[in-house]
C-alpha cells in the first residue's frame, strides 16, 4: 500500500511539473526582463502586468497590438526553447513501459496547464488595456490555438521519443516510418545548421553595416538590448537563408532576397539583418544552393541506414521529404507576419515547402540508391502442398447406402479355361521348356581296407621332423 501511495504521489508531481514547469519558467524570465526595463527607463510600474502577459503570449507567437499597429513577427528562439522545454519535461515524465492511460494524462497536462495560463494572461491584458489605451487585447481564439499548437508539438516530441515505436506497432503502421522521422530530422537540422553558418559568414562580410546599426544608440544598455534582440531574431533570419538555399525567397516589406536576385527596400534597424545580401547580387550567392543539395544527401543517408525493397524505400523517402517540408513550412509561417509600417515579413510559402520537398526527395533518392539503401525483394519460395483427396458427394454416399449388395455366383468361381492361358511371348532362341529337376544319387560305400593302408598321423609327424633336422632352412609348415 505504501509503494502505491509513493508511486501515485510521484506521478502527481510529474504531471504538475509537466503542466506548469516550462510555462512558469518563461513567465518568470519575462517578468524579470520587463521589470529591469522599467527600472532602467525610470518608469512607474503602471501596465507592468499587462506587458508581462502580452510578452508571454508573444512567446507563443500571438501577435501584439500597440497603438493600432500589429507586431506579428515574433522571435523564433523563445518558442523553440518552449517546445524544447515541453518535450523534455514530458519525456522525463513518460517511462518506456508507461501505459497508454498514463501517456494520455501526460499529454493532457502538457497542454492543459499552458491553456490555463493563457486564459489568465488574456484576462490581465484585457484589464490592462482599460488603463493603457495603446495596448489592445489579442484575439482569444488565435491565442488559445497558438498556445495549444506550441505545447502539443512539444508533448508529441517528448512522448514520441519514449513510446514512438510502440505507437506505430499499436496503430499497425509500417516500421520504416521511424526511419522517415529520423531522415526528416536530419534534413531539417542540416538545412538549418548550414544556413546558420552562411548567416554567420555573411555577418562577418557585412561587419561594417552591422557596426553602423549598433551605432544608432550610444547607450550601453541600448546596444545590449539590440544584441539581445538580434539573438532572439537569429532563427528568423536563418529560416530566410534556408529559403534562399533551396531556391525560394524571403522578403521584408518590398525588399526581396533570393539566390538569383535582390530587390532593395527599407528594412528595420536590427543588427542581425546586416546579413541580408545587398544589390547588386554577386554570383557567389548562387553557391548557396549547395546547402539544399547537402541537406538532401543527409536525408538520403539516414533513409539508407536500413536497406529495403524498392517500393518501401521510396515510401520511406517520400514520407521523410513531406515531413521535412512541413516542418520548414511551419517554421517559415511562425517566423513571419506583419511588422508595423514595414509590411509583411517572411518567406514565400508558395515555393518554400515545394522546393524543400524536391531537394530532399530527388537528391535523397540518388543518395539512397548510391548508398545501397535499395535491395531486391527475395523471391517467394514455392511450397508444394498435396491436393486433398476428393470427397464423395452426399448423393453418391446416399446411393451407396441404399444399393443392394451383389455377391458373385458360385459357378463363376471355376478354374480358368485352358484357352485363356497363353504362353508369353519370348525372344527367338530361348527355350520354352522348363529345366529338368536334378536326380539324387547316393554316395559310394566306404572302403575300410583302403583306409587301413593309409599311414598314421604320428608316422607322418616323425618323418617331417627328420626332414627338418637334415635341412634346417626348410619350413615344417611347408
Amino acid at each position: 500500500m505504501q509503494d502505491n501511495r509513493t508511486a501515485g504521489a510521484r506521478q502527481a508531481r510529474d504531471l504538475i511539473r509537466v503542466a506548469f514547469g516550462p510555462a512558469l519558467v518563461a513567465l518568470v524570465i519575462i517578468a524579470a526582463v520587463v521589470l529591469v526595463q522599467l527600472v532602467i527607463a525610470n518608469s512607474d510600474m503602471t501596465g507592468a502586468f499587462g506587458a508581462i502577459a502580452s510578452m508571454w503570449l508573444g512567446v507563443h507567437q500571438v501577435p501584439i497590438f500597440i497603438g493600432g499597429r500589429e507586431l506579428g513577427v515574433m522571435p523564433l528562439l523563445p518558442v523553440l526553447l518552449m517546445v524544447w522545454g515541453t518535450a523534455r519535461t514530458t519525456a522525463q515524465a513518460t517511462s518506456d513501459r508507461a501505459s497508454w492511460f498514463v501517456i494520455r494524462w501526460v499529454v493532457a497536462s502538457a497542454v492543459g496547464g499552458p491553456l490555463l495560463i493563457a486564459a489568465l494572461s488574456l484576462a490581465v491584458v484585457h484589464d490592462a488595456a482599460s488603463v493603457l489605451t495603446q495596448l489592445q487585447t489579442p484575439s482569444a481564439g488565435h491565442a488559445f490555438l497558438s498556445v495549444l499548437t506550441v505545447h502539443a508539438i512539444g508533448a508529441l516530441i517528448g512522448v514520441g521519443s519514449k513510446a514512438g515505436r510502440r505507437a506505430l506497432a499499436a496503430l499497425r503502421l509500417p516500421g520504416w516510418l521511424a526511419g522517415s522521422v529520423r531522415g526528416a530530422a536530419a534534413g531539417v537540422l542540416a538545412l538549418f545548421g548550414l544556413s546558420a553558418a552562411v548567416t554567420a559568414a555573411s555577418l562577418v562580410v557585412h561587419w561594417g553595416t552591422m557596426h553602423d546599426l549598433f551605432g544608432i544608440t550610444e547607450s550601453p544598455f541600448g546596444q545590449l538590448s539590440l544584441a539581445a534582440l538580434s539573438v532572439l531574431y537569429a532563427p528568423n533570419v536563418i529560416v530566410g537563408a534556408s529559403a534562399m538555399a533551396v531556391g525560394s525567397s524571403a522578403h521584408i516589406g518590398f525588399a526581396t532576397f533570393s539566390s538569383f536576385t535582390v530587390f532593395g527596400g527599407d528594412i528595420p534597424a536590427v543588427p542581425i539583418l546586416a546579413a541580408a545580401p545587398t544589390p547588386p547580387l554577386g554570383p557567389v550567392w548562387v553557391a548557396l544552393l549547395i546547402i539544399g543539395a547537402a541537406s538532401g544527401v543527409a536525408v538520403g543517408q539516414q533513409c539508407a541506414r536500413n536497406p529495403l525493397p524498392l517500393l518501401p524505400a521510396v515510401a520511406r523517402l517520400l514520407a521523410a521529404s513531406v515531413l521535412a517540408a512541413a516542418v520548414m513550412a511551419l517554421l517559415g509561417y511562425a517566423g513571419g507576419g506583419q511588422l508595423g509600417n514595414f509590411g509583411s515579413v517572411g518567406v514565400d510559402q508558395a515555393t518554400f515547402a515545394p522546393a524543400v520537398f524536391l531537394w530532399f526527395f530527388l537528391v535523397g533518392g540518388v543518395t539512397v540508391v548510391m548508398s545501397g539503401g535499395v535491395v531486391r525483394r527475395p523471391k517467394p519460395v514455392k511450397v508444394l502442398v498435396a491436393a486433398p483427396l476428393a470427397q464423395p458427394s452426399d448423393e453418391a454416399l446416399a446411393e451407396a447406402e441404399t444399393a443392394p449388395l451383389i455377391l458373385p455366383e458360385p459357378e463363376s468361381l471355376t478354374e480358368p479355361e485352358a484357352d485363356s492361358l497363353t504362353e508369353p511371348d519370348l525372344e527367338p532362341g530361348l527355350a520354352t521348356d522348363p529345366a529338368p529337376a536334378p536326380i539324387y544319387e547316393p554316395p559310394p560305400p566306404i572302403d575300410h581296407e583302403a583306409l587301413a593302408d593309409l599311414p598314421d598321423a604320428e608316422d607322418l609327424l616323425e618323418a617331417d621332423n627328420d626332414r627338418a633336422v637334415e635341412d634346417p632352412k626348410s619350413n615344417p609348415a611347408d
